[in-house]
């Protein structure tokens, strides 16, 4: 691939992308590293012979001359270099490259990370749960780069929980929204490292406010770690970048931290799947655990009914007119007596009844299958797959019939 057309721009960057392929790839990282950087400060024969010496085999670079003093592989490359082979296309990547077992040594690396956070539930958990229990305010949390994107899923979490919390920047807490924390107020930190400037600034205003420090950090003798009520230790020997430069493990590590944190308080306020639904009345989630069946039901005129008397013809006319796909059969003090649906008039065909003489007395489903009123939607859809049916009606205490639904009606609703 010919890179002279490529800026200079480009190509640098599309090198960083070329060292770090290499670095994941070879079994000897640092010695590939080590002869890559090397590249920057050698001409193209320079070049080639490190690549040989590292390893990398299948890279070819066709040997310039280098035109002008500059000796930086950017430039080089920019005025003329080819690479080419099979294990370089324009992203540079390696065909032989392993990926599931790359994935494979991450997720196991991840995995030990978050284990050893077990060993490290001590008083200083207690003490964090206990101060966040007792917050008569809100909990704010904080934190910088990879850490504040941790930070606000934590938030998220408690405040979806049943413990209202928020995020603030740290650099924008230091630039007038410190406002939004009060006295009241419970602040988690986090900061892999404990100090973080932009965090540790706003350490002594909060011990100003007298309000109470909840660190999330990877090192216990930390700035912020001693200014903790408690410090929640999620550090790790090693991140699952090969380089350990990206947060990743201790990213993961600080996320489960901030999920345990979130769990406790749920299950020690009786947080019940009704509180979580206030917290969710959006989407599917929120449909299934908020929607009764009173908001979806057809009642009033809308619902069919007959009474015992009716002609099994007037019944069909009052199901056509109703559109549900049933009716059902109401005695003198108008309570429910039965149902007559679609499969009822299919398995009546099948038998040698008069459909123009028969009464709907003689065909209708007797003790069928009925929902109380005020119940979940999703409780009656539970109550019509068990059954195998696809309608039903919803009644009152005294048995008499208040509305009635079918499946599709959950369709619309997004119940199912």
């Amino acid at each position: 691939m010919h890179l002279a057309s490529r800026s200079c721009h480009n190509v640098a960057g599309n090198l960083d992308a070329l060292i770090y392929q290499f670095a994941l790839g070879s079994p000897s990282n640092r010695k590939t590293i080590s002869a890559l950087s090397n590249i920057y400060s050698s001409n193209s024969g320079a070049c080639a012979t490190a690549l040989e010496r590292s390893g990398a085999a299948g890279l070819q670079a066709e040997r310039r001359p280098v035109h002008g003093n500059s000796p930086s592989l950017v430039s080089w490359m920019a005025q003329g270099a080819i690479l080419s082979g099979p294990t370089i296309t324009s992203r540079y990547f390696m065909p032989d490259f392993n990926y599931t077992a790359s994935a494979r040594r991450t997720i196991e690396m991840e995995r030990d990370a978050v284990n050893s956070l077990l060993e490290r539930l001590d008083q200083d958990f207690t003490a964090a749960c206990n101060a966040l229990m007792a917050c008569t305010g809100r909990v704010v949390v904080t934190g910088m780069g990879k850490s504040g994107h941790v930070g606000k899923k934590i938030a998220a979490t408690l405040a979806s929980t049943g413990t209202p919390a928020f995020f603030v920047h740290p650099g924008e807490a230091s630039h007038g929204d410190m406002g939004m924390i009060t006295r009241q107020d419970v602040v988690i930190a986090l900061s892999n490292s404990g100090n973080t400037a932009e965090v540790v600034t706003l350490l002594p205003l909060l011990k100003r406010l007298g309000i109470p420090l909840i660190s999330i950090t990877g090192n216990p003798e930390s700035i912020m770690a001693r200014a903790a009520l408690a410090n929640l230790h999620t550090g790790v020997e090693q991140e699952a970048c090969p380089l350990n430069l990206a947060p990743t493990s201790s990213t993961t590590t600080a996320l489960v931290m901030g999920d345990a944190l979130a769990i406790a308080l749920l299950e020690a306020r009786g947080f019940s799947a009704e509180d979580f639904a206030f917290s969710h009345p959006g989407g599917t989630l929120g449909r299934r655990l908020l929607l009764l069946v009173d908001d979806i039901m057809h009642g009033g005129d809308s619902m069919p009914l007959v009474t015992p008397d009716t002609s099994l013809r007037d019944a069909l006319l009052e199901m056509t007119r109703k559109g549900l796909g049933l009716t059902g059969i109401t005695d003198d003090q108008g309570l429910l007596a039965g149902i007559f649906t679609d499969g009822d008039l299919r398995r009546t065909l099948d038998q040698s009844i008069d459909i123009r003489s028969a009464g709907i007395a003689e065909v209708m489903t007797r003790n069928c299958k009925t929902v109380q009123q005020g119940i979940l939607a999703a409780e009656a859809l539970k109550v019509m797959e068990d059954a195998k049916i696809s309608g039903l009606f919803v009644v009152d205490a005294q048995h008499r019939p208040v509305g009635a639904l079918n499946m599709h009606d959950l369709l619309r609703a997004g119940v199912v």
